[in-house]
């Protein structure tokens, strides 16, 4: 019986350093998840906020356009350079088209505007959003 005990007595140890590796990768593991959870939390807020920088953009190219329609029908607005809103750089582009319709001429604008942060595109920081409208006149 002696001998028995004298083997199984190192087990216990064995069992306990393979119970704290395994919780220790668990652990690892999950402030992994946590921190990249995190960043991708933090993307959603900075693109929610381009999202509303460019529709600030485009609401200021729309205003534009209504301010004075009939002082040249076919003019698009022009864009102050830099235009930036919250830290984000817009771009707002305008097109016009004029159609005869019943014989009175409309003209169609359209509008996009893009904004974006954070450097290059394809770094992690980097953020853009865009929209785009059609106004008629």
């Amino acid at each position: 019986m002696t001998q028995t005990r004298r083997s199984s007595a190192g087990f216990a140890t064995i069992v306990a350093l393979f119970l704290l590796v395994v919780l220790a990768g668990l652990g690892a593991f999950m402030v992994s998840v946590s921190s990249t959870q995190q960043v991708g939390a933090a993307q959603d807020v900075r693109g929610t906020r381009a999202y509303w920088a460019a529709r600030a953009g485009l609401e200021w190219g729309i205003g534009s356009l209504t301010a004075s329609p009939s002082a040249s029908p076919s003019a698009c607005p022009t864009v102050p350079s830099p235009f930036t809103v919250d830290g984000f750089t817009l771009s707002v582009t305008c097109t016009s088209a004029s159609f005869d319709e019943a014989g009175a001429t409309r003209v169609v604008y359209s509008l996009t505007s893009s904004a974006s942060a954070g450097g290059a595109a394809g770094s992690l920081s980097f953020v853009e959003r865009s929209v785009s409208a059609a106004v008629e006149f």
